[in-house]
């Protein structure tokens, strides 16, 4: 991946044509580039990893298996967060590991936790690198050196029991690798986060990510039935049952915990069927406070499509000026939506996924009731334009960043109750800070995730970066959303997972008593404080 921001360099992850225009028109960004600097203009320490430590590290993994040279220490010096890119961009990253471990089997990331612990040495468990929320920053935290522990080299897929529908995966296997070996097999994990390119199963697991189809497939964490972890007081290994009453399920304690307890190695994963057909369309409503009600009755009648996003009228204007609005075609759209009604309404984009007979069916079902609650069909031009474009978001973002624009991402997730306060809060909130900075912001929002009692908001905003107080301004509009969150009721994070960014606030949802009962866990089985420090408890 680029160490500067999202994918490979033969991906040009060109904005749609509209969109320079449409910045300036409503942003107040000028058509200027700012492209980030060379990769030998990035300045880094000295490592810290003296010769003896390096040394025991290597006899575990070998000489090829630990890397201190400079693009390897800048790739796995951050994240893909805002603040991350913004420093990196600029060179001048907060500071990076001082080694990269490289371990092919679950006894040498054992092995290399024993050595890291007896020596000082904080580890950072490193799966794709994808963390929009200060996940794997290299803090020594207090440690006399920090190392990065990359487990691409643990990416196979272990044994698959198709009686059973399971897989048995080793954690640094990226999502589209497994989805080919799967897929082959004829199933499917069914997890598609929008960072799918390049996201690790393992990573996945251990920020409790959702993935597109979530409503239908499941979060990840409810996909996962056993796993392995290294941690430095030992190893963990819990089967795979298809229930159990045997105390408090201690996978709960694992999955999510962000490498902060230890390293997971594997995981025994649920996996479906894979479908023989994909279904994608839209559906038009009149509002956002009317999709989010007919989204509720289908969640709550189990008439729901496996992908199920609604976007709000701000969400739904901009992507529809982006997707080339001026065509004829497009024209004609407008005016019918314009003659029913829904010309300021909101898209839908709903996804129906398994055998033919079983989708028409859940289809017919799904849509009649959205239809009664006030949704008009729109065809599937909609859907297939959505999952041509379904993952690139974050490379549009590099291409805003090269503009001066600040773009950025937060999410949670509230009862159907709150869900309507929630959402004109956090906007609010942004707007509110932003302009009260002279940025004002475009903020943008969409239901991506249902449930029987409740559904998560994904926000989007951009506005014109501050030179030279980029950080300050990002960090205003991030803790005002924070706290209105917070105080409307909403999850801290429903799957970016609490990281860096978050963990001053982790408290504020899980109670003082809460924090202590995580922080014992911790010592326990981190007892020197190695591992991925600065995050989820560091608040």
């Amino acid at each position: 991946m680029r160490w500067w921001g999202w994918g490979e360099a033969h991906h040009a992850g060109a904005a749609p044509h509209r969109a320079a225009a449409l910045l300036e028109a409503t942003l107040g960004v000028q058509r200027i580039e700012r492209g980030p600097v060379s990769l030998d203009e990035v300045a880094l320490p000295p490592s810290g990893l003296d010769a003896d430590r390096r040394r025991a590290l290597a006899a575990i993994v070998g000489e090829e298996g630990v890397r201190d040279d400079h693009r390897s220490r800048v790739v796995h010096a951050a994240g893909k967060g805002y603040p991350d890119l913004v420093r990196l961009r600029a060179g001048r990253p907060e500071g990076a590991p001082d080694a990269i471990l490289y371990p092919d089997s679950h006894e040498q990331v054992q092995a290399l936790l024993h050595a890291c612990a007896d020596a000082r040495v904080a580890v950072v468990p490193w799966g794709g690198g994808t963390s929009v929320v200060g996940g794997v920053a290299p803090l020594p935290g207090g440690m006399d050196a920090v190392v990065a522990l990359d487990l691409r080299r643990l990416g196979r897929l272990l044994a698959l029991d198709p009686v059973s529908e399971l897989a048995t995966v080793q954690a640094g296997m990226r999502g589209p690798a497994l989805e080919a070996e799967l897929g082959a097999r004829g199933f499917t994990l069914g997890h598609f986060p929008q960072s799918f390119e390049f996201v690790s199963i393992g990573g996945c697991v251990a920020t409790r990510s959702a993935g597109q189809a979530s409503t239908g497939y499941g979060r990840i964490d409810e996909l996962v039935l056993g796993l392995r972890a290294a941690t430095p007081a030992g190893e963990v290994s819990l089967p795979a049952f298809p229930a159990s009453a045997a105390g408090p399920d201690l996978r709960e304690l694992l999955v999510g915990s962000e490498g902060a307890l230890g390293v997971l190695t594997e995981v025994c994963l649920r996996v479906r069927p894979r479908p023989a057909r994909r279904h994608y369309e839209g559906m038009f409503f009149r509002s956002f406070a009317e999709g989010v009600e007919a989204l509720r009755v289908s969640a709550q009648h189990d008439a729901l499509p496996r992908v199920a996003r609604l976007s709000d009228e701000a969400e739904t204007r901009v992507s529809l000026e982006l997707a080339g609005q001026g065509s004829l075609r497009a024209r004609a759209g407008r005016a019918y939506l314009r003659a029913r009604g829904y010309g300021g309404g909101c898209l839908a984009i709903l996804g129906w996924e398994g055998e033919p007979e079983d989708v028409s069916r859940r289809r017919g079902t799904g849509l009649a009731l959205l239809r009664e609650h006030g949704g008009l069909q729109a065809g599937s031009s909609p859907g297939r334009q959505w999952e041509r474009t379904r993952f690139e978001a974050p490379y549009l973002r590099d291409w805003l960043l090269d503009r001066g624009v600040l773009v950025e991402t937060l999410e949670t997730a509230t009862r159907w109750s709150r869900l309507d306060g929630l959402h004109r809060a956090v906007g609010a909130a942004l707007h509110e800070t932003l302009g009260a900075r002279g940025t004002p912001a475009v903020v943008m929002c969409h239901v991506s995730h249902l449930y029987e009692t409740g559904a998560s908001l994904y926000f989007t905003f951009l506005a014109r970066q501050e030179p030279g107080a980029e950080i300050d301004q990002w960090q205003a509009a991030k803790s005002a959303a924070t706290e209105a969150i917070l105080e409307h009721g909403g999850t801290l994070t429903h799957h970016h997972a609490v990281g860096r960014d978050h963990a001053r606030w982790l408290g504020a949802e899980v109670g003082p008593l809460g924090l202590a009962a995580l922080r014992a866990v911790k010592r326990e089985l981190d007892p020197q404080g190695i591992m991925n420090p600065g995050k989820l408890l560091a608040g």
